[in-house]
């Protein structure tokens, strides 16, 4: 499953609707998608499980890019 994660880079950083960055996670869970992520040390606004039309209309984003580890 793909889920696409709203964060922002800084931990400590309050979120922000203009500074909040988006990446694409290859994973099972959601749990998952955390784990994966929690060295980067994001604050981590929000997951999102992405499939169907959605996640279509996703890939064709030139920013669209799969982070797999």
């Amino acid at each position: 499953m793909i889920f696409k994660v709203y964060y922002q880079e800084l931990a400590t950083e309050v979120p922000v609707r203009e500074n909040t960055k988006t990446v694409y996670v290859s994973a099972e869970t959601e749990g998952e998608v955390r784990r994966k992520l929690k060295e980067r040390n994001y604050n981590i606004e929000y997951v999102q499980r992405v499939e169907g039309a959605y996640l279509e209309y996703e890939k064709l984003n030139e920013d669209y890019k799969v982070l797999e580890n």
